[in-house]
C-alpha cells in the first residue's frame, strides 16, 4: 500500500510538471520556486569595484560545483574585494532566468537550454554566456530487471527533469536516432517519456512508475543506490566526451554597466576550477558543505563520490555543443529555429585566460557580430 501511494504521488507530480511545461513558449522549460537568498560567508574587504554588490544565482547541485566551491571557499569574494556577494540558490533554470530578467540576479550558473530559452524569449536582449562551468554528469539509469540493454527500451517509461529541458532534449534526440518515435509534447510513443522533477525521480523509480531516467548527477547516482544501473553515460555520445552541462551567464545590462565586476567573478571562477582540479577531494567536501548549508542535507559518500567523479569542471563554455543542443531541440519540435547570434561573449573570459597564460576559448560563431 505504501508503494502504491508513492507511485500515485509521483505520477501526480509528473502530470503537474508536464502541464507547467506545456504552458511555456515552445514547451521549452518549466518554472520553479527559488530558495531564500543567502549572503556569501567570506567578508568583503579591499578595493571596491564599480558596483557595491553583485547578485549571484546558482543551483545547490553538483553540476554547479564551481559556484558551490567558489562561494564556500571565498574564492569569488577574494577577487571582488569590497564588492559584496549576494548569493541566491534556485531549483530550476526558468526561475533563475526570471530573476535575472527582473534584476534580482546579475550573474548566474545555469544549464544550456535554460540559457537558450531565456535568450530567445527576450529576442537576444536579456543575457550573455560569458564562461563555461561543467561538462558531463548526465546518465541514462535504468531498472536492470526491466531493461537489460538499449534494445529493451521499447514500451518502457523513462523520466527526464522537465519538458524541453537539457536532458529531455538529449533523450528525445537519442531515441529519434535509434528509430523510436515519441511525441515531444506529450511524451507518448514507442518509449514513454515522463517529465518530473529530479527530487521526485527516486520515489517514482521505487514505486515502479518509471523504468529509468535520463538525469544529471547526483540523481543518477542516487538511483544507483536504489538498485538501478547506468545503461548509458551521455558523454559517450559527444566528440571528445565533452558537452556543456552548465555555463555562466550575465545580465546584459550588468555586463555593460559593470564589466570590471564580471571580470572579477570570472577570475574567481577560473581560480575555483583550478582549485577543483588540483584538490578534488577537498573541493568535493566543500561543495557538499555548501549543499548542506543550502538544503539542510549533505550527500552521503555512496552518492557524492561517483557523482563528483563524473563531472568535469571547465572554463570553456563548449559553444559548439551549445549550438548542437539547440539544433537537437529544433529537430525534436521543441524550439523553432532560434537566432543565437550574440548569445556568447567571451571577451572577458579570454582576457582572464590570457593573463593566466592559457589559450582562448572559442564562441563557435555565436558571438555578437
Amino acid at each position: 500500500m505504501h508503494r502504491h501511494k508513492i507511485g500515485r504521488a509521483a505520477l501526480a507530480a509528473v502530470a503537474a510538471a508536464t502541464a507547467a511545461g506545456l504552458l511555456t513558449s515552445c514547451g521549452y522549460g518549466a518554472s520553479a520556486e527559488e530558495t531564500p537568498a543567502k549572503q556569501a560567508a567570506a567578508p568583503a574587504s579591499g578595493r571596491k569595484l564599480s558596483a557595491g554588490a553583485v547578485r549571484i544565482g546558482y543551483f545547490p547541485n553538483l553540476t554547479h560545483g564551481t559556484a558551490l566551491v567558489g562561494l564556500e571557499d571565498g574564492l569569488f569574494q577574494k577577487e571582488l574585494g569590497a564588492t559584496r556577494i549576494k548569493a541566491q540558490s534556485f531549483n530550476a533554470g526558468p526561475a533563475e532566468i526570471e530573476a535575472l530578467n527582473a534584476g534580482s540576479v546579475d550573474i548566474g550558473w545555469i544549464g544550456p537550454n535554460s540559457a537558450i530559452n531565456g535568450y530567445v524569449k527576450s529576442h537576444g536582449t536579456s543575457l550573455r554566456i560569458v564562461a563555461g562551468s561543467a561538462s558531463g554528469g548526465v546518465k541514462l539509469v535504468v531498472n536492470p530487471a526491466k531493461i537489460g540493454s538499449l534494445a529493451d527500451l521499447r514500451g518502457k517509461k523513462l523520466a527526464t527533469p522537465q519538458l524541453g529541458g537539457t536532458q529531455d532534449v538529449a533523450l528525445l534526440n537519442y531515441l529519434a536516432g535509434r528509430g523510436f518515435k515519441v511525441d515531444p509534447a506529450s511524451g507518448a510513443g514507442d518509449v514513454e517519456v515522463i517529465r518530473t522533477e529530479n527530487k521526485v525521480v527516486p520515489e517514482a523509480y521505487e514505486s515502479g512508475s518509471i523504468d529509468g531516467a535520463w538525469v544529471p548527477e547526483p540523481t543518477a547516482s542516487r538511483l544507483v543506490t536504489l538498485g538501478a544501473k547506468v545503461l548509458l553515460d551521455e558523454k559517450t555520445l559527444w566528440p571528445g566526451g565533452r558537452f556543456v552541462t552548465a555555463n555562466v551567464i550575465v545580465s546584459q545590462k550588468f555586463l555593460t554597466a559593470h564589466p570590471d565586476v564580471v571580470e572579477a567573478v570570472l577570475r574567481g571562477s577560473v581560480a575555483t576550477n583550478a582549485f577543483i582540479k588540483a584538490h578534488p577531494a577537498q573541493a568535493k567536501a566543500d561543495a557538499n558543505l555548501k549543499i548542506k548549508a543550502d538544503t539542510g542535507n549533505a550527500l552521503p559518500p555512496a552518492i557524492l563520490d561517483p557523482a563528483w567523479r563524473s563531472i568535469e569542471f571547465i572554463d570553456d563554455p563548449l559553444s559548439d555543443t551549445l549550438r548542437a543542443g539547440a539544433a537537437h531541440a529544433v529537430a525534436a519540435g521543441l524550439l523553432k529555429n532560434p537566432d543565437l547570434d550574440g548569445i556568447v561573449d567571451l571577451t572577458l573570459l579570454n582576457k582572464v585566460l590570457k593573463a593566466a597564460g592559457r589559450p582562448a576559448a572559442k564562441d563557435a560563431g555565436l558571438g555578437a557580430k
